[in-house]
C-alpha cells in the first residue's frame, strides 16, 4: 500500500537514493514507487512534469546544500582560507559518506543525462571550483588548484565505488587537501 507524504520535500531523500542506485534510465516509475512507498498519483500531483522533474527536485536539494554547506564557507573571506579548506574537505567526506555515495552532478555528467541536465551540472562543477578559487585565492595558481581539486575529489569518489574501499577515497582526499594547504603556506 502507498503511504501518504505530506510535503514534495519528504520525497526528495527517497527520490536522490533511487537515482544514486538506479541512475535516470534505469529509475522506472514502478522503481521509484517501490522505493518512496507513494503511488504514482501522489508522484504526480508532487511532480506533474514526471521523473524529470523528480530529478531536477533532487539535483536543486543537492546544489542548495552544496552552496550552505560548502560554496559559501569557501567564499568566507573572514575565515582563513586553510580552515576553510579542512572545512570543505570535511563537508564532502561526510557528504559523499567517503566515497561510498556517488555524486549525481558527476553521474549524470557522464551519462545521457547530461543533455537533459547539462546546464545544472555545469553550474554546480562551476561554482564548486569558483568558490574553491577564492580559497585559494593567495596561491600561483588558483583556479588550476581549484579545478585540480575537484577534478580529484570525483576521481576519489569514482575510484572508491569501484574498488568499494572507503579508505582509496580517504587516501586521495588527503593528499589533495594537504596539496592545496601547501600551496596556501607558500
Amino acid at each position: 500500500m502507498a503511504r501518504q507524504v505530506a510535503e514534495r520535500s519528504d520525497t526528495i531523500p527517497a527520490l536522490a537514493g533511487v537515482f544514486r542506485t538506479y541512475g535516470f534510465d534505469g529509475a522506472s516509475l514502478a522503481v521509484i514507487t517501490e522505493h518512496t512507498g507513494l503511488g504514482k498519483g501522489s508522484l504526480y500531483n508532487f511532480f506533474p512534469r514526471g521523473k524529470e522533474e523528480m530529478a531536477e527536485a533532487v539535483l536543486d536539494e543537492v546544489d542548495t546544500w552544496f552552496d550552505s554547506k560548502v560554496f559559501n564557507p569557501l567564499r568566507a573571506e573572514a575565515v582563513p582560507a586553510p580552515d576553510r579548506v579542512r572545512d570543505m574537505f570535511d563537508a564532502i567526506a561526510d557528504y559523499f559518506q567517503s566515497g561510498q555515495r556517488i555524486c549525481l552532478f558527476g553521474a549524470f555528467a557522464l551519462g545521457q543525462e547530461r543533455e537533459r541536465f547539462g546546464t545544472k551540472v555545469r553550474s554546480y562543477f562551476d561554482e564548486w571550483i569558483d568558490a574553491l578559487t577564492v580559497a585559494l585565492e593567495t596561491t600561483d595558481d588558483p583556479t588550476g588548484l581549484a579545478e585540480e581539486a575537484v577534478a580529484g575529489i570525483q576521481g576519489a569518489i569514482m575510484m572508491s565505488r569501484a574498488l568499494a574501499d572507503e579508505a582509496v577515497y580517504s587516501r586521495l582526499a588527503k593528499r589533495l587537501e594537504h596539496r592545496l594547504l601547501e600551496a596556501l603556506s607558500q
